[in-house]
């Protein structure tokens, strides 16, 4: 079982490696956790950091180094931690990628494989190389270390604001979900926000299990993970993670009002916790304290010009 304590170590494994992101009173009894200032623009570099620090730290970094599949801000997130920790990286991404996030992979030095058309082709090509190498696999949200590093964010969050009684998070593939909710078990609630049409983790905890989406709309590039993770899972049954679905419509405005009220570029997923508050979908008792999560800024800003 995925546990409080691993949260604890990641956050004494990779300080001073990430940023301590800020915290802004958006409201009365409404925080914003900016942790779309992260490096790399996103809170992924948190979980990458832990991965490979705590496999060097138990003597499994191998020479071959490290593997990622990802589409966008998890394989950005592996290639920057693997520059600073001075380790070989090599991201496998879809032949589809935005060639800015391909050219930025290489400008961090890592490895970029083009394969296939959609992520899974890429991860499965990813799997391959792993076992024919043996380097060591950076999962986008599925692997304890992971989950963990994300969850720091969550420490970070309680101890900047005196606590909260509940953090609004975007939800893909779960990994922040899941560590952020294992952080402050027992302390506060977790709400998962997910656009209508890439309902992870509603359909999940409607089946009972992770099961497969189809995956489009304004956030696909974001939150486009076919699948809940099985942590993510695990997570949200055992500390009663609630989920709330969002329109492409309302989520574009969310980033719209980030932008005009606060002076906040951010990607269209990382709105979608936002959107929960801005339509009512998410209604806050009197006196509730509510942190939103801000999780990603890898986005094209041309559009909020004006």
């Amino acid at each position: 079982m995925f546990t409080g304590s691993e949260v604890e170590a990641a956050a004494a494994r990779i300080a001073g490696h990430i940023r301590r992101t800020p915290v802004m009173a958006a409201g009365p009894g409404l925080f914003m956790k900016l942790e779309h200032v992260q490096h790399t623009g996103s809170f992924k570099a948190r979980g990458a950091f832990n991965r490979i620090l705590s496999a060097r730290e138990h003597g499994e970094l191998p020479e071959s180094g490290v593997i990622a599949a990802s589409g966008g801000n998890a394989g950005v997130a592996v290639a920057h931690a693997a520059a600073a920790l001075g380790v070989v990286a090599e991201v496998f991404v879809p032949e589809t990628a935005p060639e800015v996030k391909v050219r930025k992979l290489a400008a961090l030095g890592a490895r970029v494989r083009q394969v296939g058309r959609i992520y899974g082709d890429a991860y499965e090509a990813a799997i391959k190389r792993v076992a024919d190498t043996g380097a060591l696999l950076c999962h986008a949200y599925d692997q304890p270390e992971i989950c963990a590093g994300q969850g720091t964010s969550g420490l970070e969050l309680l101890a900047q604001t005196g606590g909260v009684d509940t953090v609004l998070i975007a939800v893909g593939g779960g990994g922040l979900m899941a560590g952020v909710a294992t952080a402050v078990e027992g302390r506060a609630k977790v709400v998962g926000v997910e656009p209508e049409r890439i309902p992870t983790l509603h359909r999940a905890l409607e089946a009972g299990a992770p099961v497969d989406v189809e995956v489009g709309g304004l956030c696909a590039d974001s939150l486009g993970a076919t699948r809940l993770g099985d942590i993510a899972f695990e997570v949200a049954v055992r500390t009663g993670v609630e989920s709330l679905l969002v329109a492409d419509e309302d989520i574009a405005a969310a980033r719209r009002a980030l932008w005009d009220e606060h002076r906040l570029v951010v990607e269209h997923g990382t709105a979608a916790a936002l959107a929960a508050l801005a339509t009512g979908a998410y209604r806050p008792e009197p006196g509730e304290r509510v942190a939103v999560m801000l999780c990603g800024a890898n986005t094209d800003p041309s559009d909020l010009a004006g």
